[in-house]
């Protein structure tokens, strides 16, 4: 039975604080490696599927109606939440894929792990050779009876050091197209054969991450979808992953109502004082404040992936990167010298235009699939894998 909005707010009331002004939030795990807390979060929202309200039941929702699990992601704004930055890709991408494409098996062995905390996910799809260009993936994947033998490496895999399970493109068939010959595997990031080194990013953090796989071997049952699919599945999860991050404001904010925390803080610092100074905080806000709009009226259409999940991570991307320099402005030169949350947010800003998909890639995408563009000329979509990696 649906709530209301009241019985909603009554609910996560009585397991939740109250979000006070005080109330810090980081950006994307920026500065922290804490996952008790995410976890913490999770476990307590999780038995009454407050978390992921659309999700079934037995998996960790409960069933809700789009309409119901809006108003239950608003309500959670006016609460004290948790980093859940460790959490986003078992949450946001492999749940959402394993639901449309998974097994019985697979649904009953990942999903609730995945929306109670207990278990991590990593997307292990990037490699050396085969960044933007992802179908030029390499990574072999060999059948040998019942399993597949992994071997290659992958690169810039957010949380591979502390994952339990990465969902992993690899190559099982080289003597087709690129698009053609990638499949989907989820693989245990502690089996024997998988090193991870971590990646110190310049902002301190080791979210990122090398991972080496030798003969790693892989039961069928883990495959994720059909053989031959893993393009079709990758495009899914890297649209799944543009709308997640353009959905948010990173750092504060993301409630729909009243000011952002950031702007608050800016306020009591004495920021807005000066009128060039609240000229340009206001246009922080206002590219803020656009984005949130443009979110929500992507999502009550059902059209927030896709093109639009492009729009969004441009738009939100833009806003971090204006806000995250501006307050580093207002310190004037006492900046360079300040190593605290807006330092790390400053740090972490260039990063932005490149994790999930770079801007150029982004417009590409608007260009082609809203504007009606040209699509770029191609010479490696036709012949097999194994001649271009040749250089035939």
């Amino acid at each position: 039975m649906s709530l209301n909005d009241e019985e909603i707010y009554e609910a996560i009331s009585e397991i939740l604080p109250k979000l006070g002004a005080e109330t810090s939030s980081t950006v994307l795990g920026a500065g922290s490696d804490d996952l008790e807390a995410g976890r913490n979060y999770l476990q307590v929202l999780v038995e009454e599927g407050w978390m992921l309200p659309t999700w079934p039941q037995k998996y960790g929702g409960r069933n809700s109606t789009p309409e119901e699990a809006s108003q239950i992601s608003k309500t959670l704004g006016l609460f004290e939440g948790a980093d859940l930055y460790p959490y986003g890709v078992g949450l946001s991408l492999v749940g959402p894929v394993l639901m449309e494409l998974g097994t019985d098996d697979q649904m009953n062995r990942w999903l609730l792990p995945i929306a109670n905390g207990s278990e991590i996910w990593c997307q292990m799809f990037s490699e050396p050779d085969a960044g933007s260009d992802l179908a030029n993936v390499g990574m072999s994947a060999e059948k040998d009876g019942e399993e597949w033998i992994l071997n290659g490496s992958k690169v810039w895999t957010s949380r591979g050091a502390y994952s339990k399970w990465g969902m992993c493109l690899a190559r099982t068939d080289p003597e087709t197209t690129k698009h053609s010959g990638l499949t989907m595997f989820a693989v245990d990031m502690k089996s024997p054969g998988i090193e991870v080194r971590t990646i110190e990013q310049m902002n301190g953090d080791r979210h990122f991450s090398e991972v080496f796989v030798s003969d790693v071997a892989v039961e069928d049952r883990n495959r994720i979808g059909n053989l031959g699919d893993g393009w079709k599945i990758a495009v899914k999860t890297l649209a799944l992953e543009r709308s997640s991050l353009g959905g948010r404001s990173f750092g504060g904010g993301d409630q729909s109502n009243g000011l952002p925390t950031w702007l608050e803080d800016w306020k009591v610092k004495g920021y807005l004082d000066d009128p060039v100074s609240r000229q340009k905080a206001m246009k922080a806000f206002m590219l803020h404040r656009v984005n949130q709009l443009t979110v929500l009226r992507a999502a009550s259409s059902g059209n927030s992936s896709g093109p639009a999940g492009s729009g969004a991570k441009l738009r939100s991307v833009l806003a971090f990167k204006f806000r995250a320099y501006l307050s580093k402005e207002f310190f004037g030169a006492e900046g360079m010298l300040v190593n605290d949350h807006e330092h790390i947010e400053f740090l972490t800003g260039p990063s932005m235009s490149i994790r999930g998909g770079t801007d150029e890639v982004q417009r590409n995408i608007l260009g082609e699939r809203v504007l009606g563009l040209p699509t770029e000329h191609r010479v490696d979509k036709e012949g097999s894998y194994r001649d271009l990696v040749r250089g035939k």
